[in-house]
């Protein structure tokens, strides 16, 4: 591109709007590292690098994917159920504003890219512990394109949900719900862990959660306020809401963990930063700040109950994604179909201020998303094992998948070094890293 152009287009750009929207996608981008520590933290100590690998392997995998086919497909076209190609490979993804927008194209795509990549790692913390490095990478490439991509455009690209007017601020559709109920699919094909429902299996290191968490709701004032697209009034709603909603959810779970165990959790309270981030998610730009508050504590009671009644179960959804995003991002939804206010969003009324049909738009909302996302997931992980094995043995997930996976430990004892030995007919020996 010539110089003129490059100037033509840099006139039609805010270059406050794009200041701010380049340091939310730095933001954002960082939230899958701080998702690997929490995962990392809520994990036996033999799995810790694997899980957090997990979260590399999907900015790796999804990253890419998303910019040369994703993006295409979520972002092109006004499609009711999937994008076009027209952006395949970044073709015509410039320095020229995105329609509706006073940012660089080419930022617009790398804001919604670190979308894709997180909502792909937070996937794995329901089949971390026994699932296979490879299968997992394999997985978020096809996955990132045919669930993602797909509820993106439903919710942001032009796609069937955005026209029919559903309200979804920053991602309670592909993000939200599409992560939690693709989760639950995962726990039920890959299966439970070889020791779940007969040993205690038990966080390894409540600090990494804590700051995990902590990292993440910092990250999340660039996922929720960048999501306006601007300094204007919607982004420092939803900003200012991404305070409030996680702050009295926080507050909400403490009480209830005292009620039930008469102890307040350094667990429970990582888990509630997130439970109140993603319950605003959705809502961040479209409910007032007292009702976002009120958002904290109603996204608790669902999420709460959920993470108690699950261990009981025999789904190993090992990190409660389920509840965590799905169950929240869901209540989130249809609280905007309740608690809307145009006098805030500019936008619509939900149904306590005059507008039933708006909740009609949301509900409809709640009941495809978690019905895509589980019904694709399932078949897509299906599939893949015709062609390899998704799991461990029971051997290997005894050993632990940092060795086995890696060849490498996230606690060296010793010398930092162990040799794991084959047994009688089994493969060649696994080396594992010797640091220097």
């Amino acid at each position: 591109m010539s110089a003129l152009p490059i100037a033509a287009a840099a006139a039609e750009v805010d270059t406050g709007d794009t200041a701010w929207m380049l340091a939310a996608t730095a933001l954002v981008l960082m939230m899958t590292p701080a998702l690997g520590l929490f995962y990392a933290g809520l994990v036996r100590s033999k799995n810790t690098l694997n899980t957090f690998m997990m979260c590399v392997g999907a900015i790796a995998v999804a990253g890419v994917v998303w910019a040369l086919v994703g993006y295409s497909l979520a972002f092109d076209g006004t499609g009711d159920l999937i994008g076009g190609l027209n952006y395949v490979g970044l073709n015509d993804v410039t320095f020229v504003p995105r329609e509706g927008t006073t940012i660089p194209h080419l930022l617009f795509m790398a804001f919604q890219a670190t979308f894709c990549i997180i909502t792909v790692a937070l996937v794995s913390g329901a089949v971390v512990e026994r699932m296979r490095f490879g299968a997992f990478l394999v997985f978020a490439a096809l996955w990132s394109v045919l669930v993602y991509a797909v509820m993106a455009h439903w919710a942001f690209g032009g796609g069937w949900l955005l026209e029919g007017g559903t309200l979804d601020f920053a991602g309670g559709v592909p993000v939200e719900m599409g992560s939690g109920f693709s989760a639950l699919a995962a726990a039920l094909v890959v299966g439970a862990r070889k020791d779940y429902g007969r040993q205690a299996l038990l966080p390894h290191n409540a600090v990494y959660a804590l700051l995990g968490a902590g990292l993440l709701w910092f990250g999340w004032f660039g996922f929720n306020g960048g999501s306006g697209f601007s300094t204007g009034n919607s982004s420092v709603l939803a900003f200012t809401n991404t305070l409030l909603c996680p702050a009295c959810t926080l507050v909400a779970w403490f009480a209830l963990d005292a009620l039930r165990g008469r102890r307040v959790t350094a667990i429970g309270a990582a888990t509630a930063i997130i439970v109140g981030c993603v319950g605003i998610t959705p809502a961040g730009g479209y409910v007032s700040p007292p009702w976002a508050m009120v958002l904290g504590v109603v996204a608790a009671l669902p999420a709460y109950a959920v993470i108690v009644w699950r261990p009981r179960t025999r789904v190993d959804e090992t990190l409660d994604v389920l509840a965590a995003h799905g169950i929240a991002g869901f209540t989130g939804i249809l609280f905007i179909g309740f608690f809307a206010q145009e006098s805030w969003n500019g936008v619509s009324d939900g149904l306590l201020y005059g507008n039933a049909a708006q909740l009609g738009d949301q509900a409809l909302a709640a009941l495809a998303a978690p019905a895509y996302a589980f019904g694709a997931t399932f078949v897509l992980l299906k599939v893949i094992m015709l062609v390899m094995p998704l799991r461990a043995t029971e051997r290997e997930e005894a050993l632990g998948m940092d060795v086995v996976q890696h060849g490498e430990e996230a606690y060296a004892s010793g010398e930092g070094a162990i040799l794991v030995a084959p047994e009688a007919g089994a493969e060649a020996e696994v080396p594992v890293a010797n640091p220097i």
